[in-house]
């Protein structure tokens, strides 16, 4: 691929300055799983697609995690494997009920400003380090995406990576919210598991989720970019 001004392969080029913009990217199997039945998801996708990943948190100004996903994978969602290109991406987690433990890498470690979004009734703990920001929305239970949305545009956080897990991905997609959808599909079958996209879908294939499309080989693996709004 070739590079635009800004040092990017033309695949990354039509997102650099969109705003605002919501993109979600998901990495599974070919038979639409994130991870085994036990939870483990280290080795789904290749070393492209972790490069490819981190790209797309490089364009964006926060990236968006649901609480399972933080309690599994105890992720760092930061710019590590390319150069960044702004201020470090604000680190968001969605947890109405509290559940991440205050040990946690993304609240203990202070490499990118943290968001932690809970719930009205949510325990959190006191004395949490500076880079750690704690926002209470009224709901106890799911977070709405559009009003995550809306909290983090206030902010000043208009460009979004919704990242994780397939249930938080999968909300924003059926919420209409997401203006480009990366999948990237692995050449293994898991048969049982952690799934990956799934939402209501239309009776008829006709009224079926489609859009314009590109693919991006990575190694072994496929990202397929839909364009959905």
């Amino acid at each position: 691929m070739s590079n635009d001004a800004d040092g990017l392969d033309d695949f990354y080029a039509q997102i650099a300055h969109a705003e605002p913009l919501v993109i979600a990217q998901l990495g599974q199997s070919l038979d639409g799983f994130i991870a085994s039945r036990t939870g483990d998801a280290e080795f789904v996708t290749g070393e492209g697609d972790h490069r490819h990943l981190h790209i797309l948190r490089s364009l964006v100004d926060a990236v968006v995690v649901g609480a399972t996903t933080v309690i599994a994978d105890d992720c760092r969602l930061t710019v590590r494997h390319v150069p960044l290109r702004g201020p470090r991406p604000t680190r968001v987690i969605l947890d109405p009920r509290g559940r991440v433990p205050a040990t946690a890498h993304l609240l203990t470690s202070d490499d990118a400003p943290t968001l932690w979004i809970v719930g009205r009734r949510a325990e959190v703990p006191r004395g949490l380090p500076s880079h750690v920001d704690v926002l209470r929305m009224e709901v106890d239970a799911a977070l709405a995406p559009a009003d995550v949305v809306a909290e983090l545009s206030e902010r000043g956080l208009r460009r979004i990576l919704v990242e994780g897990g397939g249930r938080l991905v999968s909300a924003f997609v059926e919420a209409g919210l997401i203006d480009r959808l990366y999948v990237t599909t692995a050449p293994l079958l898991i048969g049982d598991g952690v799934p990956g996209l799934r939402f209501t879908g239309a009776d008829a294939l006709s009224d079926a989720l489609r859009g314009p499309s590109r693919r991006l080989i990575l190694g072994e693996d496929v990202c397929t970019e839909l364009v959905l709004r």
